[in-house]
């Protein structure tokens, strides 16, 4: 059983297999609408956090394949504290063939793939954003017809979706240059480890030298969910990793620019260049769709409920003796 907590746990083969299939089903539903390989399954969705692209996508991923998708709010599970992780694994996965959860937590989500028996996925954990990585790197593929060779810059904060951004372009051969203020950085250890997998990775607290003859440039809020303690003094020290169009300029000629949204328009990026010809914001969105759908596709299309056949069969005999 495989598991999507984290994209510095893909290998190169997975990493790619991924985005072929996100190819694949938008290509199918393109033509048409995709063929129901989720038939009379569902995805358990475990939210801590708000959302509108990850619920929606996932929900109309598990649509589109023929499945259904289980909407769980915070308080109606209350992970941690109305019910131990390790129970809620345990239940949950003998009712349903595969479990989202966007938590605040990483270790959450490590924790249900320990106890579950059905595929886990990592919705959003304030270690990784692997969904949205891989929406990223379809996106960028679409664009490009490759990750191999190019430069992707980030600019803001060293979060989550900057760490599996960089282990994305890691896996898919691309440069990455992260450039955030002094005390925001990317952790070392991060760093590290996608330079051992053969990444050109670069940190700096210079947006100018990051945005110089980059292909992608890609940038997220100042201020995340579960920081808004700290959105006064961020905004304070942010500004100058805006992405406006001076910034845009100096990139190359064919660059696109991206956001994971919600983007907060004004601040770490301009209207300008939020509506311009360069953004393909709105089409990444799109891809969190096709991405998720991958995603289901490689880890639960293939999955028969073997326990749950095996004990129908076993009953079944006890019956008729």
């Amino acid at each position: 059983m495989k598991h999507l907590l984290a994209i510095s746990d893909l290998s190169v083969d997975e990493f790619d297999q991924y985005l072929a299939m996100a190819k694949k089903l938008k290509a199918e539903w393109r033509k048409g609408g995709n063929k129901p390989i989720l038939a009379n399954k569902t995805l358990g969705m475990i939210f801590q956090k708000p959302s509108l692209r990850t619920r929606i996508s996932f929900d109309m991923a598990m649509f589109h394949l023929g499945g259904h998708a289980l909407y769980l709010s915070p308080d109606e599970i209350g992970l941690g504290k109305r019910e131990s992780v390790a129970d809620v694994a345990r239940v949950l996965s003998r009712y349903v063939d595969g479990i989202f959860a966007r938590v605040f937590a990483h270790a959450h989500v490590v924790e249900l793939a320990q106890y579950s028996r059905v595929p886990i996925i990592n919705g959003l954990s304030d270690w990784e954003h692997p969904c949205q990585a891989l929406a990223d790197a379809f996106t960028i593929v679409e664009r490009f017809g490759k990750v191999k060779g190019l430069k992707v810059a980030f600019f803001g904060d060293g979060n989550n979706v900057a760490r599996s951004l960089m282990f994305a372009c890691a896996l898919g051969g691309a440069e990455f240059v992260c450039a955030s203020p002094r005390g925001y950085e990317l952790d070392d250890k991060s760093i590290e480890s996608a330079r051992a997998m053969g990444s050109k990775v670069a940190v700096t607290d210079d947006p100018v030298s990051a945005a110089r003859d980059a292909h992608v440039l890609y940038t997220d809020v100042w201020a995340s969910m579960g920081q808004e303690q700290e959105a006064t003094e961020r905004a304070r020290v942010f500004p100058p990793f805006q992405i406006n169009a001076a910034l845009v300029a100096l990139a190359q000629p064919n660059a696109i620019v991206m956001h994971c949204l919600p983007a907060h328009r004004g601040m770490e990026i301009t209207d300008e260049v939020m509506d311009g010809p360069r953004a393909v914001v709105f089409d990444q969105a799109e891809n969190r769709m096709h991405a998720q759908k991958g995603i289901l596709a490689e880890l639960m299309a293939n999955r028969p409920k073997a326990k749950v056949a095996r004990n129908a069969r076993k009953a079944g005999r006890r019956t008729r003796k």
